[in-house]
This record gives C-alpha cells, structure tokens and sequence, in this order.
C-alpha cells in the first residue's frame, strides 16, 4: 500500500509538473512575442493612439499615408521627445481598414491588397468609439531575430526544468513523509490484528484525532474489548458450568458407592437424593439449552392472546402454600380497571414469574412479606414483585442477571438455585420485547420489574 500511495503521489506530481511546463511555456512564448514585436519594446503604443485619433478626427483612413511616413522618419531620427515614438528603425509600417484592406504601406507596395488570416491576428487593432476601424501592420524593429527567440525559449525552458525538477523532488520527499504518516495507523492495527488472531486479547491500538482512521481504531479497539470480555464471559461460565454440575455427581457418585458397597442399602428411601441430584442436573441442562436458544435467537415463542391478571394470579395461588411455609405473606395487588389480553407466551411468561417468586421466597425472612403487583404503563403492563428481605447489594446489583451470578452464594445453593434463573428471565422477557429490571426499595428489599408490551409482536 505505501508503494501504490507513492506511485499515485507521483503520479499526480510528474502530471502537474508537467502540465504547469507546458502551460508556462506556451503562454511565455506567445507573450514575449506579442510584447517584441507590439506596442511594449518598439514603441507603437503611441503610433497607434494617433492613427486612432487621426480617423476620429477624419472619419476615414484618407491621407494617412504621411502619418506612417513621418513616425518613421522620426523614428529613425532623434525620436520625438518626451515619449516620442523612438525604436522604430527598419520597421514597416502597414495600415487596414476595418475589411482588411491594405490602405497605407510605409514601403507603398500592398495597397488595395488584403492582410492574411495570419497577419490580422498579429495587427493591433485600432478602436474608435468601441468599433475596430482598422489595423495596424508592423514588420522588422530593432533586430529581433528567430535566433534572438530560440535563445530566449531555451534559457525558459532551462529554468521550467530545474524549478519543476526542485518542486517534483520536494513534492516526492513530502509524499514520502505523508504516505508513512497516512500508513502508521494501518500498520499498527495490522499488527494489533495479527497479535489478536494469536489470541492476545488484551491488544489495542492508539487512536489519535477524530479522522476516518481514528474512528477506525475505536473501532477496532471496541471489537478487541468485545472479544476479550466474550472471552472471559465463556471461560467464567464454563467453570461455573463445572462447578455446578460437580456437586450434584459427586452426590450421585457417593451414594452410589455408598449402596454398591453395602453402606446404605438399596432401600427407596436411599434412592430419593440421587433422583433429587438427577432433578437439578436436567433442570440445569434445560436452562443452559434455554439460554443457547436466547443468544443464538432461536427461541420460539408460542405467542397466543393471554390474560396476564389471571396468569399472574394462578402463578401466585401456586406459591402459597410454600409462601405459608416459611411464614412470609404473599398478596396480589392489581391497579388497573381493565386489560387487554397480551399477545404472549403464557408458558415463558410463567416462566419468568416461577423465576421471581422462587428468588424472593429463597431471600425474605420470616414474617416477610411478598407483593405482586400488575399495572398498566403507558404502552406496557408491568409486573412488579416485591420482597422485604435485605435487598441486593450495591455492588451485586449490576450484575445479578449475569449467569451464575449470586450475591449470596452460600444461601442461593442451600435453596437450591443455579445461579441461571434471573438471566433466564430477562432473555425472555426480552424476547417478548419487554425487559426485566431490579433495584432495592426505600422501606427495604428488593422489587423486580417486568415490562410487556400491550402489542406483543413488538
């Protein structure tokens, strides 16, 4: 790529060196000719403002022959003064009319002929009251000769060379500066590439200015961050997937040894742990396949036209006897007058609401109390769960819907929890385009709120 940015800045140099050379040098041509051999070096400029001022004067070209005659005579002489037309040795001196006609030739040979196309685009004109009313023809001066001109054209050309081959050198060594200066960026971040496709994670580039480049490098570093948290998210959640699934095994091993080697024997009773351990295995499995779903966005829903008053309600009268069990009041509070049915799934949906109940009744002490609540928000029902147990933590706040996140591990795996419920939850709230969200109260405990759409296809 440096190459191809050099050749192109080359490229673009040697093309306007060029062209600035050729320009420069036709245009020097036709202008030190014009001034040779017009009114700038051998002095017509005041010829022509008389013969200008003679046919002003005479409304015609009549007698003008003595005009020419005499600004020669004096040309040859002392000149005429202060301005005079001096300069005009050996010049022939020609004037047309406005047709082109040869009307007064200083040599008195070509009257009545007609000047040339040639001829005509090397006259001056001479203007009276804006019209062109003739023109004036010279020839010969001071000895200005072709020679005289070629020598002039090749000192020109002499310098158009070495000014642009000092402005191709400088332009080229600037291109070389800014080619490495432009590349510097993509370099570093092909090599930032390279070290991330070894599985340096950690790897970013410097990101300097707010050009296409800069944006390209947050970028890139944004994608490395992505990559690295992905990275330590999987390596996280296959080590609690161990761990999780540790415990139950190693229960279903021991007892198994246990009544294989006459410990326990193969009673019934001695049975129910490992079906117990057998239980939490598949639910574990379910959620992590639950979860696969969700992030691969392949979860189907079962959407059909629900109460989600009645669901609330059944999914709390279900919890009530456990409720009553540990001694904490569980009530529904309703605060609307009419609902529309919600186009859900009513499985999902219970789901997520199995999942809130469970975790407030594992974190609400006796005497506590539980209150569910269903209330319309604008476009949205909300579905708000309420605990009075010691809420969440500050610092465990962000990140109790992470997987196998507890901010109480030892008492979240005493009530038996995986540590996959909440983060369930919000994914499938989320696939309803709903969302789940948690935050402690001022009286105390924590409160859950779900959001549902009313028009569930969003």
């Amino acid at each position: 790529m440096r190459l191809r940015l050099f050749l192109s800045f080359l490229i673009i140099v040697l093309v306007a060196v060029v062209g600035v050379a050729v320009i420069v040098r036709t245009g020097t041509a036709r202008e030190v000719r014009a001034f040779m051999f017009g009114s700038g070096m051998v002095g017509l400029t005041e010829l022509q403002t008389e013969l200008q001022a003679y046919y002003a004067a005479n409304g015609s070209w009549d007698g003008v022959e003595g005009l020419l005659t005499s600004a020669q005579m004096h040309g040859q002489g002392q000149g005429r003064g202060q301005g005079g037309i001096g300069g005009m040795m050996n010049q022939r001196l020609r004037v047309a009319d406005a047709g082109g006609m040869i009307v007064a030739d200083t040599d008195g040979v070509l009257v009545g002929a007609t000047l040339s196309a040639s001829e005509l685009n090397a006259a001056m004109a001479l203007v009276v009251d804006g019209q062109t009313a003739g023109y004036l023809v010279f020839q010969g001066g001071i000895g200005y000769t072709a020679g005289d001109e070629a020598f002039l054209m090749s000192r020109l050309n002499q310098a158009a060379i070495l000014a642009g081959a000092v402005a191709g050198g400088v332009a080229l060594l600037l291109a070389v500066i800014l080619a490495t200066q432009l590349l510097r960026p993509v370099r570093e971040m092909t090599e930032a590439a390279g070290r991330l496709a070894q599985g340096d994670l950690s790897e970013r580039v410097p990101v300097r200015g707010n050009d296409e480049l800069a944006k390209l490098g947050r970028t890139f570093n944004f994608m490395a961050g992505s990559l690295q948290q992905a990275e330590e998210v999987r390596r996280a959640m296959t080590a609690d997937i161990a761990h999780e699934l540790r415990t139950p095994l190693a229960v279903q091993r021991a007892n198994l040894e246990a009544l294989q080697d006459g410990i326990y024997p193969l009673t019934r009773e001695n049975l129910v742990p490992m079906l117990e351990q057998n239980r939490l295995l598949s639910h574990l499995v379910d959620d992590l396949r639950t979860l696969a779903l969700a992030d691969a966005g392949q979860l189907t829903l079962e959407r059909t036209p629900t109460n989600l008053v009645g669901l609330t309600q059944r999914v709390v009268e279900r919890f009530q006897p456990q409720a009553a069990g540990q001694e904490v009041r569980l009530e529904m509070v309703t605060r609307m007058v009419q609902l529309p049915s919600l186009n859900l799934d009513p499985m999902r949906v219970e789901q997520i609401l199995i999942n809130l109940l469970s975790n407030a009744l594992r974190f609400t002490p006796r005497d506590g109390s539980i209150r569910v609540g269903v209330t319309a928000r604008g476009e949205a029902v909300e579905v708000s769960v309420q605990d009075s147990g010691p809420g969440i933590p500050a610092e465990a706040l962000p990140y109790i819907f992470e997987r196998f996140y507890r901010s109480d591990k030892a008492r979240a795996r005493e009530g038996g929890g995986s540590g996959l419920g909440l983060a369930i939850a919000r994914q499938l709230a989320r696939a309803h385009g709903g969302e789940l969200t948690a935050e402690n109260t001022a009286e105390g405990g924590a409160v859950f709120r779900l959001r549902l759409p009313v028009d569930g296809s969003r």
